[in-house]
C-alpha cells in the first residue's frame, strides 16, 4: 500500500465495485487506479479508471444496471 491520503478510501472503492461488476457476471480488465491522479498529492481521492471492454461486455454492464 502506498503512503497517499486517500489510499484506503480509493482501493475499498475500487475493490468494491470489482465485486459488484463480478456478481453480474461482468469483468473489466482494464478496471484500476487512474495512475496520474493516484501518482499527484490532492485533497480529493485518486480516480477509479473503468477502462475498455469489449460491445459484449458494455452490454452487459447496461444489462445490470437496468437500462433495458
Amino acid at each position: 500500500m502506498s503512503d497517499h491520503p486517500h489510499d484506503h478510501e480509493a482501493t475499498q472503492a475500487l475493490e468494491n465495485l470489482r465485486s459488484a461488476l463480478s456478481g453480474h457476471g461482468i469483468v473489466l480488465p482494464s478496471l484500476d487506479l487512474h495512475l496520474l491522479s493516484y501518482a499527484g498529492r490532492y485533497a480529493s481521492p485518486p480516480l477509479i479508471a473503468l477502462g475498455n471492454c469489449s460491445p459484449a461486455t458494455a452490454q452487459r454492464l447496461a444489462d445490470a444496471l437496468g437500462t433495458r
